[in-house]
C-alpha cells in the first residue's frame, strides 16, 4: 500500500507541475495577445535590450596596416586590389587589427575580408569599385533575391569569418549607373534599350528559378560571366560577430548591407544613399541576432528589409530571420521603412522598431509585411514603438499576402501573420490608407494591435480584408477615435 501511495503522490507531482506549467504558459501567451498593457508593453521591449546586450560587436588590437604601406595609389585610376588583399591577409595572419585606409580615392576590385579584421576608411577616403566585371571573378557562394547561387563576388565578401568591421568616415562608392549593372535590370528608367539582353531573359533569372525548383545543388547553379545577375554590395556569409559603423553606401549595383546566414551583427551610424533598381538599404537573411541603428537610409528600393530566402530554397534552407532591432534611424525615399518580405519562406519572428523618423514624399510605407502562397513563410511578433511618420504615399502599415510583381505567385503554401503592435505612432499624412490589410481567408490576419496611434490625414482610414478584428486603444485616424 505504501508503494501505490508513493507512486501515486510521484504521478500527482507531475501532473500539477505539467498543470502549472501550462497555466504559465497559457497566462504568457494570453498576456502578449491582450496587447499593449503597460506591463506587457514594458516586458516587450526589456526583451529587446537583452538581445542587444547578447549581441557580440567585434573588438580588435590596436595594431594598424595602412594600405600605402602596400603599394595602395590613391589616385582613382591605379587598380588596389592586390594592395588591399595583402594588407588584409598581413593584419589577419597577425591576429587582428585596423587595416587602414587614408583620405583620398581608391580604384579596387571586391574587397574580401578575413577574421579579425578591421577595414578601416579615414575621412576623405573614397573606394571606387571598378566596372571591370571580370573583377568579380571567379564566382563565389552569394545569393540573388533570396535564391543561392554561383555568381559574380559581392564587392564586400566574407564567407564563414569572424569578428570584422568596416568603420570610419569615408565612401564605398559601387559606381553603379545606368550604364554599369543597373541596365541589366531591363528597365528603360535605368538604362535599358530595347533588344540589349537583360536579367529576366530565359537563361538568367528563369534558369535559377528552374534550378531551385528542380534541386540543383547550389554549387552547380554556376552563373557568373555571361549571365546578367547583379552582385550585393556588402555581403557577410556565414559569418559572426559583425560590425558596420560611419561610413557611407552609394551607387550599389543590387542590395546593399546582406548578412545572410550570420549571427550578432551591429550596423551603426550608416549612411546608405542609393537610387539603383533594388538598392534595398539593409536586407538580414537568415539571420539572428541584429541591431540596426542611427543610420540613414535613402534608397531605390526598400529601406530595411527582412529575409529568409524564396519559395523552395528558403524551405530548403529553414533558418528564420529573428531577434533584429531597429532603432533611431531615418527613413527617406524607398518603398518601405522596415519591411518584411517578400523572400521570407523561412520565416521571421521578433522584430523591433523604436524611435525612428520616415518621411519622404517618395516613401511609400511605413511598415510593411509583403509575400504571397509561393512564399508562405510566417511573420510573428512585430513591435513598432516611438515612430514619427511625415508623409507617405501609400500606407502607413500594408500587410499583403497577395504579392507579386512577376507572374502567378499562387501556390499551395499559405503564410500566417501574426502578433504585429503598433504604440505611439504620429503620423502627419498616411497617403492612400492608414491601414490596408489584405490575408488569406484559410489563414487571416491574426493579433494587430494599434495603441496611441495618431493619423491625422489619410484617405482611406482603413481597408481590410481576412484579418481578425483590429484592437484599437486610444487611436484616432482623420480624426476620428477608432
Amino acid at each position: 500500500m505504501q508503494s501505490i501511495t508513493i507512486k501515486f503522490m510521484k504521478v500527482y507531482s507531475s501532473f500539477k507541475f505539467f498543470t502549472l506549467a501550462l497555466c504559465a504558459l497559457t497566462i504568457l501567451f494570453t498576456g502578449c495577445k491582450s496587447g499593449f498593457q503597460n506591463k506587457d508593453s514594458e516586458s516587450i521591449w526589456n526583451e529587446a535590450d537583452k538581445i542587444i546586450a547578447s549581441i557580440k560587436v567585434p573588438q580588435f588590437q590596436d595594431r594598424n596596416f595602412n594600405v600605402m604601406d602596400y603599394g595602395a595609389k590613391a589616385n582613382g585610376e591605379f587598380d588596389n586590389s592586390l594592395a588591399f588583399k595583402k594588407a588584409i591577409s598581413e593584419c589577419n595572419a597577425a591576429g587582428g587589427g585596423m587595416v587602414v585606409v587614408p583620405a583620398g580615392k581608391y580604384l579596387t576590385g571586391p574587397i574580401h575580408l578575413k577574421s579579425n579584421v578591421n577595414f578601416h576608411l579615414e575621412e576623405g577616403a573614397e573606394i571606387l569599385f571598378t566596372k571591370d566585371k571580370s573583377a568579380y571573378l571567379p564566382m563565389v557562394h552569394t545569393s540573388y533575391e533570396g535564391m543561392e547561387l554561383m555568381n559574380y563576388s559581392p564587392l564586400i565578401y566574407a564567407y564563414g569569418q569572424k569578428n570584422i568591421a568596416i568603420t570610419g568616415k569615408g565612401v564605398f562608392n559601387g559606381q553603379a549607373d545606368n550604364e554599369n549593372w543597373w541596365n541589366w535590370v531591363g528597365k528603360e528608367e535605368y538604362g535599358y534599350k530595347e533588344g540589349d539582353p537583360k536579367q529576366t531573359d530565359e537563361e538568367n533569372l528563369p534558369r535559377l528559378r528552374k534550378m531551385i525548383a528542380d534541386g540543383v545543388k547550389v554549387e552547380e547553379r554556376e552563373f557568373g560571366e555571361g549571365y546578367l545577375l547583379r552582385p550585393t554590395f556588402f555581403e557577410p556569409f556565414e559569418c559572426e560577430n559583425i560590425l558596420v559603423q560611419g561610413v557611407t553606401f552609394t551607387n550599389s549595383p543590387f542590395w546593399i548591407l546582406h548578412p545572410i546566414k550570420s549571427n550578432n551583427v551591429t550596423i551603426d551610424g550608416v549612411t546608405v544613399r542609393s537610387h539603383g533598381p533594388n538598392n534595398d538599404g539593409c536586407d538580414p537573411e537568415y539571420s539572428k541576432n541584429v541591431h540596426i541603428k542611427n543610420s540613414i537610409f535613402d534608397t531605390g528600393d526598400d529601406c530595411i528589409a527582412i529575409k529568409s530566402g524564396r519559395n523552395n530554397d528558403g524551405r530548403r534552407v529553414a533558418i528564420p530571420s529573428e531577434n533584429i532591432i531597429v532603432e533611431n534611424c531615418e527613413m527617406k525615399d524607398g518603398h518601405g521603412g522596415v519591411v518584411m518580405g517578400s523572400e521570407i519562406s523561412a520565416g521571421v519572428r521578433n522584430v523591433f522598431v523604436r524611435n525612428c523618423r520616415m518621411d519622404s514624399p517618395n516613401l511609400d510605407r511605413a511598415i510593411r509585411i509583403k509575400t504571397n502562397t509561393l512564399r508562405g513563410g510566417f511573420v510573428e511578433n512585430v513591435y513598432v514603438k516611438d515612430v514619427q511618420v511625415g508623409q507617405v504615399k501609400e500606407a502607413v502599415l500594408k500587410i499583403n499576402t497577395y504579392y507579386g510583381i512577376y507572374d502567378n505567385q499562387e501556390g499551395e503554401f499559405i503564410p500566417s501573420i501574426k502578433n504585429i503592435f503598433l504604440e505611439n505612432i504620429s503620423v502627419e499624412n498616411g497617403g492612400e490608407y492608414g491601414l490596408l490589410i489584405k490575408g488569406r481567408e484559410s489563414s487571416p490576419v491574426k493579433n494587430v494591435v494599434l495603441k496611441n496611434v495618431t493619423i491625422k490625414s489619410t484617405e482611406t482610414p482603413l481597408s481590410i480584408e481576412n484579418c481578425e478584428p483590429v484592437k484599437f486603444i486610444n487611436t484616432t485616424i482623420n480624426g476620428k477615435a477608432y
